[in-house]
């Protein structure tokens, strides 16, 4: 076990290609983005979903 994780580290430190720091922080921005736009395209979806159930509900009470 020892040795597996002393090879991953070897392995990190040599064989992974790290970006930058300017392309580290421009892709955790571009993931930020991306991850609001998302939740709000969600949170849109189950707001209409929502509103057209309790619609449906409301219909069928009378």
């Amino acid at each position: 076990m020892i040795n597996y994780i002393k090879e991953s580290f070897e392995e990190l430190k040599n064989n992974v290609s790290w970006p930058t720091w300017a392309e580290a922080q421009s892709l955790t921005v571009l993931v930020a983005v991306f991850s609001i736009i998302f939740s709000l395209a969600i949170w849109g979806v189950d707001t209409v979903f929502s509103k057209v159930v309790g619609f449906y509900f409301d219909w069928i009470k009378g």
